[in-house]
């Protein structure tokens, strides 16, 4: 249950029945009425804006119509207090048995508490990594991968229908590079000795077995073979290892991409793919012939002054127009860009997501300028860029292995510190924010290690279970029978905090999912663990707070509910992050 939609629906329904309506009797517009926590909440527990926003229509002062609106309120069965603050905001303090109903809702739904229809089932496509095929995946592309992964599973929560997808760059100049390292390495594998990796191919060592394999598949039959068909061959063979190498990688961080879309498609039959984008551009008015200005910041000689096919994204709110064919006629990459945006869009998707790096700042307007353009402004581009990680241990910048050859591993770092730490961690700031990653931090057994933090408060849940059940024989607790417990007995206002802090959870899932924020469920968790953990602290000093009283099994039940609902509130987001609950530490 959503409590702030609850009470907001409540309020629409009063407004409506009482007859308010607009100065020339029209109905009023709620759509712009809400109900949020109050900033401090010593205000209440609840505040709406709906006299600020409605004034104009009703033709009223806020502060006046503030106080019909107070009246239409204070029958509600569920409000204890409401009051008008400032120049018209509504504050609401609601009764106590109001927060104990909540607590049964959130018992009943268990992990799924949270869960909501507010996407109403809208085609969502996700894509994250996007790597090149062309060795394993780095540290760098460990929090595009976290972020993207973390916002799908959000989204998928709050209703809608999400796929989470990778686009496979096994086209252009670096694929090529690719082949002919590995064909070094396969003369390597042979007995040839190679010596050093020759500049401007790829070095890391992972490429090695690669080479041996298809040294053992094809002996030395590929020397004899025509160049060009031996580089294919290569080409093709590389290709399909990398991207089980980096599927690994991702299983070894608890990612799976339900598509993975080749770019080779896009260029398949002559690149008809790409010829039907531009064409269809073409027709809508966006492509010409005409000759782009040098680009700021370089010199003339590295500026080719030639008619060429544009885009015009200019018209479409980019900066300046895009080049769509090279010189040599080969279609550029931006054009590839258009032609996979296309392919998104001719499969339903109106709302497509691209989790890109800091570098990739430059390519946001010119991917908004494509959306607008082919979809006729009909579909929804959200870009989120994010910032660099660095690493650390101990304060000091970190020296790892590079088995790559020249770059740290996303596998380095997850085997140090395991999955857990690093999507916890990749999460605890703003993707557009660097972030700083101590190795040190992230393992010690602290409250400045917010994974530690958040799954010790879940186990220390377990734990409270498992001593009631030793100390005074309560077991046997179900979801059927914990709403029989004697939620009214948890009045203290510790108590009441803890079941306040769970009722934003709903209202913080859809929040975080369609602000495309999933760093938000990160902070919500650590305060709801230090919430709980603060309560458990409370009972060391005041023996009337414990969790369990042997005298009283009935307030004990209660109390054990509340533990239980903490529980599932922690799990079920921990689940939403790809981060293990568990139950003893």
């Amino acid at each position: 249950m959503n409590i702030f939609n609850l009470f907001e629906s409540r309020l629409k329904e009063k407004i409506i029945k009482a007859g308010l309506r607009a100065k020339d009797g029209a109905p009023l517009d709620l759509d712009l009425v809400s109900i949020e926590a109050p900033r401090d909440a010593s205000h209440g527990d609840i505040a709406t804006n709906a006299a600020m926003v409605l004034a104009g229509q009703y033709g009223e002062n806020p502060r006046n119509l503030a106080g019909r609106l107070v009246a239409l309120l204070q029958d509600d069965k569920d409000i204890a207090a409401v009051n008008v603050a400032g120049p018209g905001f509504i504050n609401i303090r609601l009764k106590e048995s109001c927060w104990q109903a909540l607590l049964g809702n959130i018992l009943a739904a268990g992990r799924n508490y949270g869960r909501s229809d507010r996407g109403k089932k809208a085609k969502i496509n996700v894509e994250y990594v996007s790597a090149n095929p062309t060795g394993p995946l780095h540290v760098g592309h460990c929090r595009g991968a976290v972020v993207g992964d973390v916002l799908a599973n959000l989204l998928h929560f709050a209703g809608f229908n999400t796929v989470k997808e990778y686009y496979v760059n096994d086209a252009g100049g670096q694929i090529d590079v690719l082949a002919q390292s590995v064909l070094l390495r396969y003369r390597e594998a042979l007995g040839e000795i190679i010596g050093a990796i020759p500049e401007g191919l790829y070095p890391g060592a992972y490429l090695v077995p690669v080479g041996r394999e298809l040294a053992e598949i094809y002996g030395d039959s590929l020397l004899s073979r025509d160049k060009g068909e031996a580089l294919a061959l290569v080409k093709d063979y590389a290709v399909k290892a990398m991207l089980a190498l980096i599927r690994e990688d991702l299983r070894s961080l608890n990612i799976h991409h339900e598509k993975f879309f080749s770019e080779r498609f896009l260029h398949k039959n002559d690149a008809a793919a790409i010829r039907a984008a531009i064409d269809d551009l073409t027709v809508r008015g966006y492509v010409y012939k005409g000759v782009l200005p040098p680009p700021k910041g370089k010199k003339t000689a590295d500026w080719e002054n030639r008619e060429q096919t544009l885009f015009r994204s200019t018209a479409v709110g980019d900066d300046v127009d895009r080049a769509l064919i090279k010189a040599d006629g080969s279609y550029t990459y931006f054009a590839a860009d258009i032609a996979y945006f296309k392919d998104k869009y001719d499969r339903g998707f109106k709302e497509m997501i691209y989790i890109l790096g800091a570098d990739h700042g430059g390519y946001v307007k010119r991917l908004q300028a494509v959306a607008k353009a082919v979809s006729g402004g009909k579909a929804r581009l959200d870009a989120l860029l994010c910032q660099l990680v660095r690493l650390y241990r101990n304060g000091e910048p970190a020296r790892m292995s590079k088995r790559a050859g020249n770059f740290v591993t996303l596998r380095d770092v997850v085997e140090e510190v395991g999955s857990d730490a690093v999507r916890f961690m990749m999460l605890y700031r703003k993707a557009d924010a660097p972030l700083d990653f101590d190795f040190a931090k992230v393992t010690e057994q602290s409250r400045d290690n917010p994974v530690f933090y958040v799954q010790y408060a879940h186990a220390r849940c377990y734990s409270v279970l498992r001593q009631a059940a030793g100390q005074i024989g309560v077991t046997g607790l179900t979801r059927e029978n914990w709403p029989a417990a004697a939620l009214e007995r948890l009045n203290d206002e510790s108590e009441l905090a803890l079941i306040r802090k769970m009722a934003a959870y709903p209202r913080l899932i859809e929040a975080a999912a369609l602000a495309r924020e999933p760093h938000r469920l990160a902070f919500y968790l650590y305060e709801l663990a230090a919430d709980f953990h603060a309560h458990w602290n409370k009972g060391n000093d005041t023996v009337s707070l414990r969790f369990i009283q042997p005298q009283d099994q009935a307030l004990t039940i209660a109390r054990l509910a509340l533990v239980q609902a903490v529980a599932d509130v922690l799990a079920g987001g921990l689940m939403l992050m790809g981060v293990s609950a568990p139950q003893e530490m």
